[in-house]
Protein backbone atom coordinates (compact mmCIF):
# COMPACT_ATOMS: atom_id res chain seq x y z
CA UNK A 1 0.00 0.00 0.00
CA UNK A 2 2.90 2.60 0.82
CA UNK A 3 4.98 1.66 -2.28
CA UNK A 4 1.47 2.08 -4.45
CA UNK A 5 0.77 5.76 -3.17
CA UNK A 6 4.45 6.77 -3.27
CA UNK A 7 4.89 5.51 -6.98
CA UNK A 8 1.54 7.47 -7.46
CA UNK A 9 2.65 10.90 -6.62
CA UNK A 10 6.18 9.88 -8.44
CA UNK A 11 3.75 9.60 -11.12
CA UNK A 12 1.63 12.10 -11.04
CA UNK A 13 4.13 14.55 -10.63
CA UNK A 14 6.14 13.03 -13.82
CA UNK A 15 3.24 12.74 -15.83
CA UNK A 16 1.59 16.11 -15.15
CA UNK A 17 -2.16 15.97 -14.41
CA UNK A 18 -3.52 15.91 -17.54
CA UNK A 19 -1.33 13.05 -19.08
CA UNK A 20 -2.54 11.10 -15.69
CA UNK A 21 -6.28 11.82 -16.64
CA UNK A 22 -5.97 10.41 -20.41
CA UNK A 23 -3.73 7.40 -19.00
CA UNK A 24 -6.85 6.71 -16.73
CA UNK A 25 -9.75 7.20 -19.09
CA UNK A 26 -8.01 5.81 -22.34
CA UNK A 27 -7.45 2.49 -20.51
CA UNK A 28 -10.94 2.53 -19.67
CA UNK A 29 -11.79 1.89 -23.31
CA UNK A 30 -10.66 -1.39 -23.74
CA UNK A 31 -12.06 -2.20 -19.90
CA UNK A 32 -15.75 -1.28 -21.17
CA UNK A 33 -15.16 -3.92 -23.86
CA UNK A 34 -14.20 -6.52 -21.22
CA UNK A 35 -17.96 -6.55 -19.59
CA UNK A 36 -18.49 -10.03 -20.82
CA UNK A 37 -14.46 -11.10 -19.34
CA UNK A 38 -16.31 -10.53 -15.86
CA UNK A 39 -19.15 -13.06 -16.29
CA UNK A 40 -16.69 -15.72 -17.76
CA UNK A 41 -14.24 -15.24 -14.87
CA UNK A 42 -16.96 -15.14 -12.13
CA UNK A 43 -18.50 -18.37 -14.14
CA UNK A 44 -14.43 -19.95 -14.30
CA UNK A 45 -13.61 -19.38 -10.76
CA UNK A 46 -17.25 -20.62 -9.08
CA UNK A 47 -16.98 -24.04 -11.41
CA UNK A 48 -13.48 -24.40 -10.17
CA UNK A 49 -14.13 -23.96 -6.96
CA UNK A 50 -16.89 -26.22 -6.90
CA UNK A 51 -15.24 -29.14 -8.53
CA UNK A 52 -12.79 -28.61 -5.95
CA UNK A 53 -15.26 -28.87 -3.10
CA UNK A 54 -16.11 -32.37 -4.82
CA UNK A 55 -13.15 -33.25 -5.45
CA UNK A 56 -13.50 -34.24 -9.14
CA UNK A 57 -10.49 -33.62 -10.60
CA UNK A 58 -11.23 -35.35 -13.92
CA UNK A 59 -13.85 -32.77 -14.34
CA UNK A 60 -12.00 -30.27 -13.30
CA UNK A 61 -9.19 -30.07 -16.13
CA UNK A 62 -12.35 -29.95 -18.18
CA UNK A 63 -13.72 -26.91 -17.48
CA UNK A 64 -9.98 -25.12 -17.14
CA UNK A 65 -9.62 -26.53 -20.68
CA UNK A 66 -13.36 -25.01 -21.43
CA UNK A 67 -12.40 -21.26 -19.80
CA UNK A 68 -9.00 -21.21 -21.50
CA UNK A 69 -10.46 -21.64 -25.06
CA UNK A 70 -13.35 -19.33 -24.38
CA UNK A 71 -11.50 -16.32 -22.88
CA UNK A 72 -8.92 -16.89 -26.09
CA UNK A 73 -12.04 -16.48 -28.22
CA UNK A 74 -13.20 -13.80 -26.46
CA UNK A 75 -9.96 -11.81 -26.43
CA UNK A 76 -9.69 -12.04 -29.91
CA UNK A 77 -13.61 -10.51 -30.02
CA UNK A 78 -12.61 -7.69 -27.58
CA UNK A 79 -9.52 -6.66 -29.95
CA UNK A 80 -11.93 -6.57 -33.16
CA UNK A 81 -14.06 -3.97 -30.66
CA UNK A 82 -11.34 -1.88 -29.49
CA UNK A 83 -9.69 -1.38 -32.49
CA UNK A 84 -13.01 -0.45 -34.56
CA UNK A 85 -15.48 0.57 -32.31
CA UNK A 86 -12.82 1.98 -29.07
CA UNK A 87 -10.71 3.84 -31.74
CA UNK A 88 -13.86 5.90 -33.31
CA UNK A 89 -14.72 6.95 -29.93
CA UNK A 90 -11.35 7.48 -28.82
CA UNK A 91 -10.60 10.27 -32.11
CA UNK A 92 -14.18 11.91 -31.91
CA UNK A 93 -15.60 11.78 -28.75
CA UNK A 94 -13.19 11.75 -25.78
CA UNK A 95 -11.75 15.11 -25.08
CA UNK A 96 -8.07 14.87 -25.51
CA UNK A 97 -5.76 17.88 -26.50
CA UNK A 98 -4.12 17.64 -30.14
CA UNK A 99 -0.58 17.38 -29.47
CA UNK A 100 -1.21 15.03 -27.23
CA UNK A 101 -3.68 12.06 -29.04
CA UNK A 102 -0.65 10.50 -30.77
CA UNK A 103 0.47 9.36 -27.17
CA UNK A 104 -2.45 8.63 -25.94
CA UNK A 105 -3.47 6.26 -29.28
CA UNK A 106 -0.52 4.34 -28.14
CA UNK A 107 -1.26 3.70 -25.09
CA UNK A 108 -4.85 2.46 -26.32
CA UNK A 109 -3.33 0.27 -28.14
CA UNK A 110 -0.65 -1.06 -25.46
CA UNK A 111 -3.92 -1.85 -23.25
CA UNK A 112 -5.53 -3.46 -25.78
CA UNK A 113 -2.43 -6.18 -26.25
CA UNK A 114 -2.17 -5.86 -21.93
CA UNK A 115 -6.08 -6.78 -22.26
CA UNK A 116 -5.90 -9.96 -24.20
CA UNK A 117 -2.74 -11.42 -22.28
CA UNK A 118 -5.11 -10.88 -19.04
CA UNK A 119 -7.93 -12.43 -20.50
CA UNK A 120 -6.43 -15.47 -21.57
CA UNK A 121 -4.75 -15.65 -17.76
CA UNK A 122 -7.85 -16.14 -15.61
CA UNK A 123 -8.56 -19.81 -15.79
CA UNK A 124 -4.77 -20.10 -13.79
CA UNK A 125 -5.32 -17.39 -11.57
CA UNK A 126 -8.90 -18.79 -10.59
CA UNK A 127 -7.42 -22.02 -10.03
CA UNK A 128 -4.69 -20.64 -7.29
CA UNK A 129 -7.36 -18.96 -5.40
CA UNK A 130 -10.03 -22.04 -5.53
CA UNK A 131 -6.71 -24.19 -4.18
CA UNK A 132 -6.55 -21.50 -1.31
CA UNK A 133 -2.58 -20.60 -2.03
CA UNK A 134 -2.33 -17.30 -1.12
CA UNK A 135 1.08 -17.22 -0.11
CA UNK A 136 2.34 -17.18 -4.05
CA UNK A 137 -0.37 -13.94 -4.43
CA UNK A 138 1.95 -12.36 -1.15
CA UNK A 139 5.47 -13.33 -2.80
CA UNK A 140 4.85 -12.19 -6.32
CA UNK A 141 2.86 -9.24 -4.91
CA UNK A 142 6.15 -8.44 -2.52
CA UNK A 143 8.42 -8.93 -5.74
CA UNK A 144 5.75 -6.66 -7.44
CA UNK A 145 6.49 -4.12 -4.92
CA UNK A 146 10.35 -3.67 -5.78
CA UNK A 147 9.31 -3.71 -9.91
CA UNK A 148 6.97 -0.78 -9.57
CA UNK A 149 9.54 0.87 -7.90
CA UNK A 150 12.08 0.09 -10.04
CA UNK A 151 9.00 1.54 -13.24
CA UNK A 152 9.27 4.75 -11.36
CA UNK A 153 12.74 5.29 -11.64
CA UNK A 154 12.85 4.18 -14.83
CA UNK A 155 10.19 6.77 -15.60
CA UNK A 156 12.47 9.32 -13.83
CA UNK A 157 15.43 9.02 -16.28
CA UNK A 158 13.27 8.33 -19.19
CA UNK A 159 14.24 10.00 -22.89
CA UNK A 160 11.20 8.90 -24.14
CA UNK A 161 7.61 10.39 -24.00
CA UNK A 162 7.06 9.68 -20.76
CA UNK A 163 3.21 8.45 -20.85
CA UNK A 164 3.69 6.07 -23.61
CA UNK A 165 7.15 4.43 -22.20
CA UNK A 166 5.20 4.62 -18.39
CA UNK A 167 2.51 2.32 -20.57
CA UNK A 168 5.02 0.03 -22.20
CA UNK A 169 6.63 -0.91 -18.12
CA UNK A 170 3.75 -1.57 -16.75
CA UNK A 171 2.68 -3.63 -19.50
CA UNK A 172 6.03 -5.54 -19.14
CA UNK A 173 5.55 -5.68 -15.22
CA UNK A 174 1.97 -7.41 -15.94
CA UNK A 175 3.66 -10.01 -18.56
CA UNK A 176 6.26 -11.13 -16.43
CA UNK A 177 3.78 -11.70 -13.29
CA UNK A 178 1.35 -13.13 -16.12
CA UNK A 179 4.16 -16.03 -17.05
CA UNK A 180 5.43 -17.02 -13.61
CA UNK A 181 1.72 -17.92 -12.70
CA UNK A 182 1.46 -19.69 -15.50
CA UNK A 183 4.37 -21.74 -15.06
CA UNK A 184 3.52 -22.56 -11.50
CA UNK A 185 0.16 -23.38 -11.94
CA UNK A 186 0.78 -26.13 -14.99
CA UNK A 187 3.83 -27.67 -12.67
CA UNK A 188 2.08 -27.47 -9.40
CA UNK A 189 -1.92 -28.68 -10.68
CA UNK A 190 -2.52 -31.15 -12.84
CA UNK A 191 -5.89 -29.62 -14.36
CA UNK A 192 -3.88 -26.63 -15.42
CA UNK A 193 -2.79 -29.12 -18.37
CA UNK A 194 -3.96 -28.32 -21.70
CA UNK A 195 -5.98 -31.07 -23.36
CA UNK A 196 -8.51 -29.36 -25.85
CA UNK A 197 -12.17 -30.98 -24.14
CA UNK A 198 -14.73 -31.47 -27.04
CA UNK A 199 -18.06 -31.63 -24.35
CA UNK A 200 -20.36 -29.10 -25.94
CA UNK A 201 -22.46 -29.66 -22.25
CA UNK A 202 -19.42 -27.73 -20.53
CA UNK A 203 -18.95 -25.01 -22.59
CA UNK A 204 -23.04 -24.37 -23.21
CA UNK A 205 -23.22 -24.59 -19.30
CA UNK A 206 -20.52 -22.09 -18.68
CA UNK A 207 -21.68 -19.41 -21.25
CA UNK A 208 -25.79 -19.91 -19.59
CA UNK A 209 -23.97 -19.09 -16.15
CA UNK A 210 -21.95 -16.38 -17.79
CA UNK A 211 -24.71 -15.09 -19.89
CA UNK A 212 -26.78 -15.06 -16.67
CA UNK A 213 -23.82 -13.01 -14.72
CA UNK A 214 -23.45 -10.34 -17.54
CA UNK A 215 -26.00 -7.61 -16.37
CA UNK A 216 -24.10 -7.40 -13.35
CA UNK A 217 -21.13 -7.09 -14.78
CA UNK A 218 -22.85 -4.64 -17.27
CA UNK A 219 -23.86 -2.56 -13.89
CA UNK A 220 -20.60 -2.78 -12.57
CA UNK A 221 -18.97 -1.50 -15.55
CA UNK A 222 -21.64 1.53 -15.71
CA UNK A 223 -20.87 2.64 -12.12
CA UNK A 224 -16.80 2.60 -12.99
CA UNK A 225 -15.48 3.26 -16.69
CA UNK A 226 -19.04 4.63 -17.87
CA UNK A 227 -19.04 7.04 -14.95
CA UNK A 228 -15.20 7.72 -16.03
CA UNK A 229 -16.34 8.26 -19.55
CA UNK A 230 -18.91 10.89 -18.59
CA UNK A 231 -16.91 13.13 -16.16
CA UNK A 232 -14.42 13.02 -19.72
CA UNK A 233 -16.80 14.21 -21.83
CA UNK A 234 -18.46 16.70 -19.64
CA UNK A 235 -15.16 18.36 -17.99
CA UNK A 236 -12.02 17.10 -19.66
CA UNK A 237 -9.07 14.90 -18.16
CA UNK A 238 -8.11 17.43 -15.03
CA UNK A 239 -11.65 15.86 -13.61
CA UNK A 240 -10.29 12.49 -14.77
CA UNK A 241 -6.97 12.95 -13.09
CA UNK A 242 -9.23 13.92 -9.77
CA UNK A 243 -11.13 10.21 -10.16
CA UNK A 244 -8.06 8.35 -10.74
CA UNK A 245 -5.88 9.58 -7.79
CA UNK A 246 -9.28 9.04 -5.14
CA UNK A 247 -9.56 5.23 -6.72
CA UNK A 248 -5.72 5.09 -6.26
CA UNK A 249 -6.70 6.08 -2.67
CA UNK A 250 -9.29 3.86 -2.68
CA UNK A 251 -7.33 1.03 -3.58
CA UNK A 252 -4.67 0.80 -1.24
CA UNK A 253 -6.99 1.23 1.52
CA UNK A 254 -9.54 -1.23 0.30
CA UNK A 255 -6.95 -3.60 -1.14
CA UNK A 256 -6.92 -5.87 2.97
CA UNK A 257 -10.44 -6.27 2.87
CA UNK A 258 -10.47 -7.55 -1.42
CA UNK A 259 -7.53 -9.84 0.18
CA UNK A 260 -9.91 -11.33 3.15
CA UNK A 261 -12.62 -12.21 0.47
CA UNK A 262 -10.36 -13.52 -1.59
CA UNK A 263 -9.52 -16.00 0.99
CA UNK A 264 -13.09 -16.15 2.05
CA UNK A 265 -15.00 -17.06 -1.69
CA UNK A 266 -13.44 -20.42 -2.03
CA UNK A 267 -14.40 -21.47 1.37
CA UNK A 268 -18.04 -20.44 1.49
CA UNK A 269 -18.34 -21.84 -2.18
CA UNK A 270 -16.83 -25.28 -1.05
CA UNK A 271 -19.33 -25.47 2.15
CA UNK A 272 -22.29 -25.15 -0.35
CA UNK A 273 -21.01 -27.71 -2.32
CA UNK A 274 -21.05 -30.19 0.51
CA UNK A 275 -24.46 -28.51 1.79
CA UNK A 276 -22.81 -27.09 5.17
CA UNK A 277 -25.87 -24.45 4.66
CA UNK A 278 -25.91 -23.67 8.26
CA UNK A 279 -21.38 -23.39 8.31
CA UNK A 280 -21.70 -21.20 5.06
CA UNK A 281 -23.94 -18.96 6.80
CA UNK A 282 -22.17 -18.28 9.79
CA UNK A 283 -19.00 -17.59 7.30
CA UNK A 284 -21.49 -15.29 5.52
CA UNK A 285 -21.93 -13.15 8.56
CA UNK A 286 -18.42 -13.15 10.24
CA UNK A 287 -16.98 -12.11 7.05
CA UNK A 288 -19.37 -9.34 6.26
CA UNK A 289 -18.88 -7.90 9.95
CA UNK A 290 -15.14 -8.31 9.92
CA UNK A 291 -14.44 -7.21 6.79
CA UNK A 292 -16.76 -4.20 7.10
CA UNK A 293 -14.76 -3.24 10.62
CA UNK A 294 -11.40 -3.81 8.64
CA UNK A 295 -12.94 -1.30 5.26
CA UNK A 296 -13.83 1.09 8.35
CA UNK A 297 -11.25 0.69 10.56
CA UNK A 298 -8.48 2.44 7.29
CA UNK A 299 -11.33 4.61 5.74
CA UNK A 300 -12.51 6.53 9.44
CA UNK A 301 -8.59 8.52 9.29
CA UNK A 302 -8.45 8.68 6.01
CA UNK A 303 -11.95 9.96 5.26
CA UNK A 304 -11.53 13.28 7.78
CA UNK A 305 -7.77 14.03 7.12
CA UNK A 306 -7.92 13.53 3.24
CA UNK A 307 -7.27 16.90 2.71
CA UNK A 308 -4.21 17.00 4.55
CA UNK A 309 -3.13 13.56 3.76
CA UNK A 310 -3.34 14.55 -0.38
CA UNK A 311 -1.62 17.78 0.60
CA UNK A 312 1.63 16.29 1.86
CA UNK A 313 1.09 12.94 -0.50
CA UNK A 314 0.97 14.86 -3.62
CA UNK A 315 1.77 18.56 -2.83
CA UNK A 316 -1.01 20.72 -5.26
CA UNK A 317 -3.68 17.65 -6.22
CA UNK A 318 -6.50 18.09 -8.90
CA UNK A 319 -10.20 19.71 -7.17
CA UNK A 320 -12.93 17.41 -6.30
CA UNK A 321 -10.53 14.68 -5.46
CA UNK A 322 -11.01 14.86 -1.70
CA UNK A 323 -14.92 15.19 -2.42
CA UNK A 324 -14.67 11.87 -4.98
CA UNK A 325 -12.45 10.22 -2.29
CA UNK A 326 -14.91 10.41 0.26
CA UNK A 327 -18.52 9.30 -1.65
CA UNK A 328 -16.12 6.52 -3.12
CA UNK A 329 -15.62 5.34 0.20
CA UNK A 330 -18.78 5.29 1.07
CA UNK A 331 -19.62 3.45 -2.32
CA UNK A 332 -16.93 0.69 -0.63
CA UNK A 333 -18.02 0.32 2.45
CA UNK A 334 -21.58 -0.81 1.16
CA UNK A 335 -19.90 -2.74 -1.23
CA UNK A 336 -18.05 -4.52 1.73
CA UNK A 337 -21.67 -5.96 2.92
CA UNK A 338 -22.85 -7.30 -0.09
CA UNK A 339 -20.26 -9.19 -1.73
CA UNK A 340 -20.26 -12.32 0.90
CA UNK A 341 -23.75 -12.49 0.07
CA UNK A 342 -22.61 -12.24 -3.58
CA UNK A 343 -20.52 -15.25 -3.07
CA UNK A 344 -23.34 -16.95 -1.68
CA UNK A 345 -25.32 -16.53 -5.03
CA UNK A 346 -22.80 -17.42 -6.84
CA UNK A 347 -22.53 -20.76 -5.35
CA UNK A 348 -26.02 -21.44 -6.20
CA UNK A 349 -25.23 -20.91 -9.94
CA UNK A 350 -28.61 -19.01 -9.91
CA UNK A 351 -27.74 -15.49 -11.04
CA UNK A 352 -30.83 -14.48 -13.48
CA UNK A 353 -32.93 -13.00 -11.22
CA UNK A 354 -30.61 -11.25 -8.86
CA UNK A 355 -28.75 -9.87 -12.14
CA UNK A 356 -31.53 -8.51 -13.97
CA UNK A 357 -32.71 -6.82 -10.91
CA UNK A 358 -29.82 -5.67 -9.26
CA UNK A 359 -28.11 -5.11 -12.29
CA UNK A 360 -30.74 -3.75 -13.82
CA UNK A 361 -30.89 -1.00 -11.00
CA UNK A 362 -26.98 -0.13 -10.53
CA UNK A 363 -27.03 0.35 -14.23
CA UNK A 364 -29.54 3.16 -13.85
CA UNK A 365 -26.21 4.98 -12.10
CA UNK A 366 -25.33 5.68 -15.22
CA UNK A 367 -28.34 7.64 -17.15
CA UNK A 368 -29.34 9.54 -13.45
CA UNK A 369 -25.23 10.90 -13.43
CA UNK A 370 -26.14 12.12 -17.26
CA UNK A 371 -29.34 13.64 -16.15
CA UNK A 372 -27.69 15.39 -13.23
CA UNK A 373 -25.15 16.74 -15.41
CA UNK A 374 -27.29 17.99 -17.99
CA UNK A 375 -28.94 20.01 -15.85
CA UNK A 376 -25.69 21.39 -14.71
CA UNK A 377 -24.30 19.64 -11.71
CA UNK A 378 -21.22 19.12 -10.05
CA UNK A 379 -18.46 16.54 -10.75
CA UNK A 380 -19.77 15.27 -7.54
CA UNK A 381 -23.13 14.20 -8.60
CA UNK A 382 -22.17 11.26 -11.12
CA UNK A 383 -20.82 9.71 -7.33
CA UNK A 384 -24.16 10.68 -5.72
CA UNK A 385 -25.78 8.72 -8.09
CA UNK A 386 -23.95 5.46 -8.15
CA UNK A 387 -24.60 5.84 -4.08
CA UNK A 388 -28.01 6.36 -4.41
CA UNK A 389 -27.82 3.07 -6.65
CA UNK A 390 -25.65 1.33 -4.25
CA UNK A 391 -27.49 1.84 -1.78
CA UNK A 392 -31.16 0.95 -3.13
CA UNK A 393 -29.34 -2.52 -4.32
CA UNK A 394 -28.13 -3.49 -0.92
CA UNK A 395 -31.46 -4.27 0.75
CA UNK A 396 -33.55 -5.48 -2.37
CA UNK A 397 -30.47 -8.17 -2.83
CA UNK A 398 -30.94 -9.69 0.87
CA UNK A 399 -34.41 -10.45 -0.12
CA UNK A 400 -33.11 -12.22 -3.79
CA UNK A 401 -30.98 -14.35 -1.89
CA UNK A 402 -33.83 -15.51 0.83
CA UNK A 403 -35.36 -16.97 -2.41
CA UNK A 404 -32.51 -19.32 -2.73
CA UNK A 405 -31.09 -20.23 0.14
CA UNK A 406 -33.05 -20.71 3.72
CA UNK A 407 -32.04 -17.97 5.97
CA UNK A 408 -33.15 -15.43 8.72
CA UNK A 409 -33.30 -12.25 7.03
CA UNK A 410 -34.41 -10.23 9.93
CA UNK A 411 -31.64 -11.62 11.99
CA UNK A 412 -29.37 -10.70 9.03
CA UNK A 413 -30.22 -7.13 9.25
CA UNK A 414 -29.59 -7.18 12.79
CA UNK A 415 -26.26 -8.86 13.37
CA UNK A 416 -25.13 -7.37 9.70
CA UNK A 417 -26.43 -4.61 9.12
CA UNK A 418 -27.83 -2.71 12.21
CA UNK A 419 -24.29 -4.07 13.68
CA UNK A 420 -22.28 -2.30 11.56
CA UNK A 421 -24.17 0.86 11.33
CA UNK A 422 -24.03 1.23 14.82
CA UNK A 423 -20.36 0.64 15.41
CA UNK A 424 -19.86 3.10 12.54
CA UNK A 425 -21.75 5.76 13.94
CA UNK A 426 -20.69 5.22 18.13
CA UNK A 427 -16.59 5.33 16.61
CA UNK A 428 -16.88 8.40 14.74
CA UNK A 429 -17.90 10.78 17.43
CA UNK A 430 -14.98 10.92 19.24
CA UNK A 431 -12.08 10.96 16.20
CA UNK A 432 -14.47 13.73 14.77
CA UNK A 433 -14.15 15.88 17.51
CA UNK A 434 -10.56 15.64 17.94
CA UNK A 435 -10.61 16.74 14.10
CA UNK A 436 -13.66 19.41 14.13
CA UNK A 437 -12.92 20.95 17.41
CA UNK A 438 -9.16 20.86 18.78
CA UNK A 439 -6.51 21.45 16.80
CA UNK A 440 -5.43 23.07 13.67
CA UNK A 441 -4.00 21.18 10.54
CA UNK A 442 -0.78 19.06 10.94
CA UNK A 443 1.43 15.79 10.72
CA UNK A 444 0.68 15.85 15.19
CA UNK A 445 -3.26 15.98 14.25
CA UNK A 446 -2.74 13.04 11.50
CA UNK A 447 -1.60 11.04 13.90
CA UNK A 448 -3.22 11.68 16.49
CA UNK A 449 -6.62 11.13 14.04
CA UNK A 450 -5.00 8.05 13.26
CA UNK A 451 -4.38 6.93 17.16
CA UNK A 452 -7.75 7.96 18.31
CA UNK A 453 -9.72 6.39 14.86
CA UNK A 454 -8.11 3.34 15.57
CA UNK A 455 -8.60 2.65 19.03
CA UNK A 456 -12.58 4.42 19.05
CA UNK A 457 -12.86 1.44 16.43
CA UNK A 458 -11.26 -1.63 18.44
CA UNK A 459 -12.77 -0.67 21.35
CA UNK A 460 -16.74 0.23 19.93
CA UNK A 461 -16.36 -3.36 17.89
CA UNK A 462 -15.45 -5.18 21.04
CA UNK A 463 -18.24 -4.31 22.89
CA UNK A 464 -20.74 -4.32 20.36
CA UNK A 465 -19.23 -5.87 17.05
CA UNK A 466 -18.67 -9.01 18.45
CA UNK A 467 -21.04 -11.10 20.17
CA UNK A 468 -20.82 -13.02 23.51
CA UNK A 469 -19.28 -16.22 21.80
CA UNK A 470 -16.88 -14.03 19.53
CA UNK A 471 -15.46 -12.10 22.08
CA UNK A 472 -14.54 -15.35 24.39
CA UNK A 473 -12.70 -16.94 21.59
CA UNK A 474 -10.55 -13.68 21.13
CA UNK A 475 -9.79 -13.63 24.75
CA UNK A 476 -8.74 -17.52 24.62
CA UNK A 477 -6.86 -17.02 21.11
CA UNK A 478 -4.98 -14.46 22.65
CA UNK A 479 -4.22 -15.86 26.13
CA UNK A 480 -2.80 -18.77 24.11
CA UNK A 481 -0.77 -16.79 22.42
CA UNK A 482 0.71 -15.28 25.55
CA UNK A 483 1.38 -18.41 26.52
CA UNK A 484 3.48 -19.50 23.89
CA UNK A 485 0.88 -22.61 22.64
Amino acid sequence: MGVSLYTSRVVLQTLGVEDYGIYNVVGGIVTMFSVLNGSLGGATSRYITFELGRKDYARLNKIFNVALLTHIILGLVIVSLAETVGLWFLFNKMIIPEDRMNAAFWVYQISILSSLISLTQVPYNATLIAHENMKVYAYVGIVEVFAKLAVVYLLLISPFDKLIFYAILLFLLSLCIIVFYRIYCIRHYSESKINFCREGGLYKDMFKYAGSDLIGNISVLAQGQGLNLLLNVFFGPVVNAARAIAYQVQGAVTQFGNNFMMAVRPQIIKLYASGEIKEMFRLVYLSSNFSYYLMWLLILPVSLEADYILSLWLGKYPEHSVSFLILIFIICLIQTLKTPRTIVLHATGKLLLANVVIGSLLCGAFPLAYFFLKLGGEPESVFWAANITMFLSEFISVFIVRKYVEYDIANYLLNVHFRCAFVTAISLVIPYLVYDRFMEPSFIRLLLTMVISTLSIISTVWVIGLNRDMRQKVVLMIKSKLQGK
